[in-house]
């Protein structure tokens, strides 16, 4: 009788169908690891993306966790309320009441902005994913600031811009220490072409 059509009385007398979903639906251990692997990887994320992701495809689904895995975000569906359980004692915990509807999570391992870098790039072609929330940094944010998250610079860029910070200091003191010996140089060459244009 697995995976066929049940027919079920209600208490009104209506005649109502139902597929049983017993291959689909995860046992009290499935739940469990999926709490358990969820929960391990938001402790460690920088930031989760939470998108609505109805109406698209299994082959579109795909196609947002290969472009996800390429940049280091983990994308996985999970049921709302064992995605709260996962949440629970993170710095995410505080999306849990604001999880509504089927929605997928994306979470930044190593550069905050990725996860909704990728959310927002495949939602250009894929009007159907529609971000709901960002967090970051403790702070949950409308999926309206989508945009603002995903322009955080990447980890190089950061490092270059730091970079940058820290070099002018030192290129300035640079030029400072120069400067004096630079000054002198071009005074005795102006006195020496001075001497020459009265000599001659």
């Amino acid at each position: 009788m697995e995976g066929r059509r049940q027919v079920v009385l209600s208490a009104g007398g209506r005649r109502l169908i139902h597929a049983r979903r017993k291959a689909m639906a995860l046992n009290l251990e499935d739940k469990k690891a999926m709490v358990a692997e969820v929960s391990a990887v938001a402790a460690k994320a920088q930031s989760v993306v939470a998108a609505e992701y109805r109406g698209l495809t299994v082959a579109q689904m795909t196609e947002l966790r290969a472009r996800a895995r390429t940049q280091g975000v983990y994308v996985r569906v999970v049921k709302n309320t064992l995605a709260r359980r996962a949440m629970a004692g993170t710095a995410f915990e505080a999306i849990g009441p604001r999880l509504k509807g089927p929605l997928v999570l994306a979470f930044s391992q190593d550069d905050p902005g990725a996860a909704a870098r990728v959310v927002k790039d495949f939602a250009k072609g894929n009007d159907r994913l529609v971000a709901t929330l960002v967090a970051l940094g403790g702070q949950v944010l409308s999926g309206k600031d989508l945009d603002r998250v995903a322009n955080l610079p990447t980890r190089e860029q950061a490092l270059s811009m730091l970079l940058g910070v820290l070099k002018a200091p030192v290129e300035k003191l640079v030029r400072t220490l120069v400067e004096p010996q630079a000054k002198l140089v071009r005074t005795i060459a102006a006195v020496r072409a001075q001497k020459q244009a009265a000599g001659a």
